[in-house]
């Protein structure tokens, strides 16, 4: 954990500064996120069977698109 001490007469802003430039320097940021964002490699079923079914809702959309069962969504994202 990195450390800072209060300098006399330092404002707080500056003292949030020294704190945050000796924590990028130390590296625990990084290693931090590597930790937190970290995903287990998934196996070759799995990614295989995700892609199949994604294709199949796909396929079944676009079928239902074409018989005039599904109304077709507007592509724009107006935010």
């Amino acid at each position: 954990m990195s450390e800072v001490k209060r300098k006399k007469s330092e404002t707080f802003e500056s003292l949030v500064r020294r704190f945050h430039k000796k924590l990028q320097q130390s590296g625990r940021l990084i290693q931090s996120r590597k930790i937190r964002f970290h995903e287990k490699p998934k196996n070759k079923n799995k990614v295989r069977r995700e892609a199949l079914r994604k294709k199949d809702i796909r396929e079944k959309r676009e079928y239902l698109k074409k018989i005039g069962k599904l109304k077709e969504e507007n592509t724009s994202n107006y935010r």
